[in-house]
């Protein structure tokens, strides 16, 4: 007689790897490492006061979690193509939460620091895993509205980070920001233990190019060093130039290497394809903009116009709703029309967004501000959206891995480049306009040692009152702080648009389809 299966052990096996059940099973570990980029923001004061950490010490919390990700998530995508997606996205999701919860107990901020790179790492362990079986779970013509949904769920987790970090910090203390990721990720494990299906990748290739990692690694480390010294030493410091000349080198040496073995780290050949490089350069220049100039948001909503967080928040709250709404429709009209019109309507939209966030003043109404940040969300959902789709779908499924490691690079590196070079076009902007305003006030200017110590609080929307000031002398130095600081940021705000405007042009060099058109494509050395 034969054995049949009950309709509960068949609907197991028609669950377990389909492209739904696996989308869901990843979202709690993407979820993960999103919030836990932007609630150590919240966290951060805390683990001051209660380590007793300076504040470049607290600077290296954020720092340290950043290098982890961007030096390794190239590697890590090339481990998931080498080694299989499912087996390193749970290496990842048990990895981020043992160094969560070693942050947790941490009794010094070196060894927090410390941890925070390691979880790092594992944070770009488990990330391209999970685009790597997103993309080989959907078929192609479905990708599109994949990709979409997977961006809603990193807008809900980014948007949700400040908030669910307040509440945490505020009730738990600072140590429950990372102790969240225990539960969060015993969800995340468990799902992927059930509905993710294993997949087989080919083992027998040729040997792993562990010279391609040793090249990549010291180039991505030396350049993410230097964005990170840049605003506080200077672009012409010694600190600064010595990295990027070792970022120049290991970089050029990575890519001559690449041509020789069999089994490249990073198969320059990938990059034939126009979609794929024109993605990477847009996701690139869109984190620039996006990162670059909202880093200042922050400090024009609760130094120039005074609003306590919770308001500051309130006014962010279009710009994340927007992106939470607009990923899943973007990926929707991605598989209907491919990637190309969506991804310049987008640029186009977001850089009109960034030009209303330029003409802010002291006296903006919210309404305007809803406008500006409704446009930007609607917008970068269709980039962000357009470019993954440029970049995952139209390589070999067999690199989906790397090819998600190296978008996400891009974004990592974009906005650590556009925080780096905006921030100081806003501080030469503030140097050369402060001392008008002082003059315009009827007030004495600041020499340039005096400009040099106040750069930094006018740049975060202060100003530096001289002690024992009436009320009158002390309105006059804020308001031309205020202007100054303005200038700077419309600056700012004036290049990220013009970035995202040249982006879209050169969007339209982009291939017209659908993304994963090529995707049986095989890839050959260059």
């Amino acid at each position: 007689m034969t054995a049949t299966a009950t309709p509960s052990h068949a609907a197991a096996r028609s669950l377990r790897g389909s492209p739904w059940a696996t989308l869901v099973a990843i979202s709690f570990g993407v979820m993960m490492v999103a919030l836990d980029g932007t609630i150590v923001a919240v966290a951060n004061p805390a683990i001051g006061r209660d380590l007793q950490a300076s504040l470049a010490e607290l600077q290296w919390v954020t720092h340290g979690y950043l290098l982890g990700l961007a030096v390794f998530l190239i590697t890590a995508g090339k481990l998931g193509d080498r080694f299989g997606y499912r087996r390193m996205y749970l290496v990842g999701v048990v990895g981020f939460v043992v160094a969560s919860v070693a942050i947790a107990l941490s009794s010094g901020v070196v060894l927090l620091v410390a941890f925070r790179i390691l979880q790092g790492i594992f944070g770009a362990v488990l990330s391209p895993a999970a685009m790597g079986l997103l993309r080989t779970s959907f078929p192609p013509e479905r990708l599109g509205r994949a990709f979409g949904l997977f961006g809603s769920l990193l807008s809900a987790a980014n948007a949700a980070g400040p908030i669910a970090g307040g509440l945490l910090v505020s009730a738990f203390g600072w140590q429950a920001a990372f102790l969240i990721n225990v539960p969060v990720g015993a969800v995340a494990l468990g799902l992927g233990l059930w509905l993710l299906a294993t997949d087989r990748p080919d083992t027998t290739r040729a040997r792993f190019d562990l010279t391609g990692v040793a090249l990549l690694t010291v180039a991505i480390f030396s350049l993410v060093w230097a964005l990170v010294e840049a605003p506080g030493a200077g672009w012409t410091a010694a600190v600064t130039l010595a990295p990027l000349a070792v970022f120049a080198v290991f970089g050029a040496a990575f890519v001559l290497w690449e041509r020789r073995p069999a089994d490249p780290l990073l198969p320059l050949a990938i990059f034939r394809n126009p979609s794929v490089s024109i993605g990477v350069v847009l996701m690139l220049l869109m984190a620039l903009s996006l990162i670059g100039s909202l880093f200042f948001v922050t400090f024009y909503l609760q130094g120039v116009l005074g609003l306590s967080p919770t308001r500051a928040g309130m006014f962010l709250l279009p710009l994340m709703a927007m992106m939470g709404i607009a990923s899943p429709l973007a990926g929707r009209l991605l598989d209907r029309v491919g990637a190309k019109i969506p991804t310049i309507a987008g640029l186009l939209s977001s850089a009109f967004g960034l030009f209303l966030l330029s003409r802010l003043d002291t006296d903006t109404a919210f309404a305007f501000v809803a406008v500006a940040f409704l446009l930007l969300g609607a917008g970068l959902s269709l980039v962000m959206t357009g470019a993954t789709a440029a970049i995952v779908g139209n390589v070999p499924v067999r690199l989906a891995g790397v090819a998600s490691g190296m978008q996400q690079s891009a974004m990592q590196l974009g906005g650590s480049l556009g925080t780096a070079v905006l921030g100081a076009v806003m501080s030469m902007t503030i140097i050369a306009t402060l001392p008008g305003h002082y003059r315009a006030a009827d007030l004495a200017a600041p020499g340039a040692g005096e400009l040099a110590a106040m750069q930094s609080t006018v740049a975060q929307g202060g100003a530096v009152v001289p002690e024992g000031a009436d009320a009158a002398l002390t309105q006059a130095v804020t308001a031309a702080s205020h202007a100054a600081f303005l200038d700077g940021m419309h600056l700012a705000f004036g290049i990220a648009a013009a970035v995202m405007a040249l982006a879209a042009a050169l969007a339209l060099l982009m291939r017209p389809g659908t993304a994963g058109a090529g995707q049986a494509e095989p890839v050959a050395h260059v």
